[in-house]
């Protein structure tokens, strides 16, 4: 009974130490983001690049907090890094990294399309975006051409984006999913797990989301409603993620199936033709367009047991 408690204990001491270092390096980071101009009005780096200080800082220190903060709470408590959840384990995990990869996109591409089902005036029939996109190209406006390009994009998005992604997303999933997630699991069980986890993931987004992530500044309710909107998100969104790194073993089906997310997240947007609720939808951070994940979120939550596993 005394080791268990003192291993409940060391648990507990390195998950704050875990949460202080991510919060506080991605936070910081924010802190910057915001004294230079925020998201909409950071610096750019080369003139005419549209590179901003804002998107350097965001993909290579913020995304990364966690990560670092894996590292240095693992150097510091002496941990084995055999519990990292690094290995790709491919041979008995092969489905779940097929999950990961392909699941996000299917629940996006049904949340895109309950959006417009429920709110057929945001959608546009005459396809305007994509059409100026082929002009633009100098390739007319044919149907089937509008047909090959949405097509294109699709299919490019699901099969390429985890792996263009993935630099940037293991940043974030080897610190919440490898880390985090595991450490609550063994003290909690799995259900409460990655339901904590998915919320603290959420509030970490909070600095980006006050500055116009996913939601901008002009919406009702700002920015109460759209912090809210985005711990929704990442609790129906992290069930799933989670739920797939911890039948994996593994922390590589989380990187793609978020590399997925962030590749495929913005599809709806060429499909619409005003500027739409973002706190709705169509991008799975609206509370309709994540509708699919929330289902599967419900499905797994069911499904598994609360148990701590060790």
């Amino acid at each position: 009974m005394i080791n268990n408690h003192e291993t409940t204990q060391k648990k507990a001491v390195n998950i704050r130490l875990f949460l202080l270092l991510a919060f506080g390096i991605s936070w910081l980071t924010a802190l910057v983001i915001y004294l230079t101009g925020g998201l909409v009005n950071s610096p750019e780096l080369f003139p005419g690049s549209g590179i901003t200080l804002a998107v350097i800082l965001l993909a290579s220190v913020y995304m990364w907090g966690p990560a670092v903060a894996h590292i240095i709470t693992r150097i510091i408590a002496r941990e084995s890094w055999q519990t990292a959840f690094l290995k790709p384990f491919m041979k008995d995990g092969w489905p779940w990294w097929l999950a990961g990869w392909f699941g996000p996109s299917l629940l996006i591409l049904l949340g895109t399309a309950l959006f417009f089902l429920i709110f057929p005036t945001f959608y546009d029939a005459q396809l305007t975006l994509i059409s100026s996109q082929l002009e633009a190209a100098g390739m007319g406006n044919g149907q089937l051409s509008i047909l090959q390009v949405i097509l294109m994009q699709t299919i490019g998005a699901i099969l390429i984006s985890p792996l263009i992604n993935m630099i940037a997303t293991f940043g974030e999933e080897f610190g919440w999913r490898a880390y985090l997630l595991p450490k609550l699991t063994t003290t909690m069980g799995t259900r409460r797990a990655l339901i904590l986890s998915s919320l603290i993931w959420g509030v970490w987004h909070w600095p980006v989301v006050l500055m116009g992530h996913n939601y901008g500044l002009n919406y009702w309710g700002y920015p109460w409603s759209g912090l809210l909107a985005t711990v929704w998100f990442t609790l129906c969104i992290g069930v799933f993620i989670g739920w797939v790194t911890l039948k994996a073993g593994s922390v590589w089906p989380a990187v793609f199936a978020h590399g997925a997310l962030n590749g495929l997240a913005a599809i709806g947007l060429l499909f619409v033709k005003s500027t739409p609720p973002m706190l709705l939808g169509p991008t799975p951070a609206g509370v309709f367009g994540v509708l699919p994940f929330t289902l599967a979120a419900l499905l797994i939550l069911i499904k598994i047991g609360d148990e701590p596993t060790s």
